[in-house]
C-alpha cells in the first residue's frame, strides 16, 4: 500500500474506531433508558391464581426501581396460549413481558398441532422465579398413605376409582395416568375447569384423588380435609416436610414440577434483558419478598440465568414427553 492510500484510509479507520466506541457506550446506555413508558406483564391466568398472586407483587417492586408503572394485564384462554401469543406478537423492546407457569412453554406443545405461536423461538426465557412440586391427594375415606398403598388398593378395584383434574394434559392427567400405565392400573378421569373446582371435588368426596400444587391445597392438608401421600418434586417441601417425595416413594418416573417464570418476545436486545433480569431476581432473592411471595406457598426460589432457565425448558420438554407418550394423549 503507497504512501497516499495508507492516508486515505486514516479518516475511514478513525470513522470506524468512534463508531464502536459510540455503539460501546449506546448499549448500557439503551439498557439504562429502559424503561421508557409502561411496561404490561401479561399474565395468562385469572386474577387470584398462583401466578397472579406473585406477579403482582413483582410488577410492584420493578415500578419502584424502574420509576414506570408496570401494570398487570390478566389475559386467560387456550390453555395459556391467547396470553402467550399475544406476548409473543408484542414488539421486542422490553415493554410487554410474560409472566406464566410452565404450561404455555411446555405442555401445550404436546396438546396443540396449531398454536398461534412457537413454544422455542417466539418467547426469551427470562428468569424462573420459583419452582415447587404438586401433592398426590387422596380423600381421608380412601384408606391409603402412600403411593404403593394406592397401587395395590387400586389394583384391586380396577375402574373403580375417580381423579380429578385441571384438564386435558394437565399435571394431574399425566402424573395419574402414567401411573395407571406404569403399574397395570385404571383409573376414572374426571376434569374440571381450574384448582379450586378440582379441589373442592375432592374436599367434598365426588373424587378420591387429585394432584395439585401446596400452594392451592396447604390449608386443607394442614386441617386434614385431604391428605397429601407424596410431591412430584425432586426435594421434600420444606412448609410439609413430612410428605415424602414420589422418588423416595419408589416411583421417581413421577417428578412433574410447577414453575413460574418470566419471558420477553423473542428478538428483545441482550441488555434490556440483562437489565430485567438483574432486577428481576434482586426482588426475588430478597429474604422478605421470598417468604412472603415465594417459599410460604411451598415454593422453592430459584431465580436462575436465561441460559439456565432454557435448559431447564428443555429438561422439562423430555420429562413431559414421556409423560405425554404414556398417556396417550394425541394434539388436537
Amino acid at each position: 500500500m503507497d504512501k497516499a492510500t495508507r492516508n486515505s484510509s486514516y479518516p475511514l479507520q478513525r470513522m470506524l474506531s468512534a463508531a464502536m466506541v459510540c455503539t460501546s457506550f449506546a448499549m448500557p446506555s439503551f439498557a439504562q433508558s429502559y424503561p421508557s413508558r409502561i411496561v404490561r406483564i401479561i399474565v395468562p391466568s385469572p386474577a387470584g391464581s398462583t401466578v397472579d398472586l406473585l406477579a403482582r407483587p413483582l410488577a410492584r417492586d420493578l415500578s419502584a426501581i424502574w420509576g414506570q408503572p408496570v401494570l398487570i394485564e390478566n389475559i386467560p384462554g387456550g390453555d395459556y396460549s391467547i396470553g402467550a401469543s399475544r406476548v409473543a406478537a408484542a414488539a421486542p423492546d422490553g415493554h410487554t413481558l410474560l409472566m406464566t407457569n410452565h404450561q404455555p412453554v411446555l405442555g401445550n406443545r404436546f396438546l396443540y398441532k396449531n398454536l398461534p405461536y412457537d413454544p422455542d423461538k417466539s418467547l426469551m426465557p427470562i428468569t424462573m422465579a420459583a419452582r415447587g412440586g404438586s401433592f398426590l391427594l387422596v380423600h381421608p375415606s380412601l384408606p391409603v398413605k402412600s403411593i404403593r398403598e394406592l397401587v395395590a388398593l387400586a389394583k384391586g378395584m380396577p375402574g373403580k376409582i375417580a381423579y380429578a383434574s385441571t384438564g386435558r394434559g394437565s399435571a394431574g392427567q399425566l402424573t395419574m395416568e402414567i401411573l395407571a400405565r406404569r403399574e397395570g392400573l385404571s383409573f376414572i378421569h374426571v376434569p374440571y375447569k381450574g384448582p379450586s373446582q378440582a379441589l373442592t371435588a375432592l374436599a367434598s368426596g365426588e373424587v378420591s384423588m387429585t394432584t395439585l400444587t401446596p400452594t392451592a391445597t396447604g390449608a386443607m392438608v394442614k386441617s386434614g380435609k385431604v391428605r397429601a401421600i407424596a410431591i412430584t418434586s425432586a426435594n421434600r417441601a420444606k412448609l410439609f416436610p413430612a410428605v415424602p417425595t414420589t422418588v423416595e416413594s419408589g416411583y421417581p418416573y413421577i417428578t412433574y414440577t410447577f414453575w413460574m417464570g418470566l419471558f420477553a418476545p423473542a428478538g428483545t436486545s441482550t441488555p434490556i434483558v440483562e437489565r430485567i433480569h438483574r432486577d428481576t431476581i434482586a426482588i426475588a432473592t430478597r429474604p422478605d419478598f421470598a417468604e412472603k411471595y415465594i417459599t410460604s406457598s411451598g415454593l422453592d426460589v430459584v431465580a436462575n440465568s436465561p441460559a439456565e432457565f432454557a435448559e431447564a425448558i428443555r429438561a422439562d420438554v423430555a420429562i413431559v414427553g414421556a409423560m405425554v407418550k404414556a398417556a396417550d394423549l394425541r394434539p388436537e
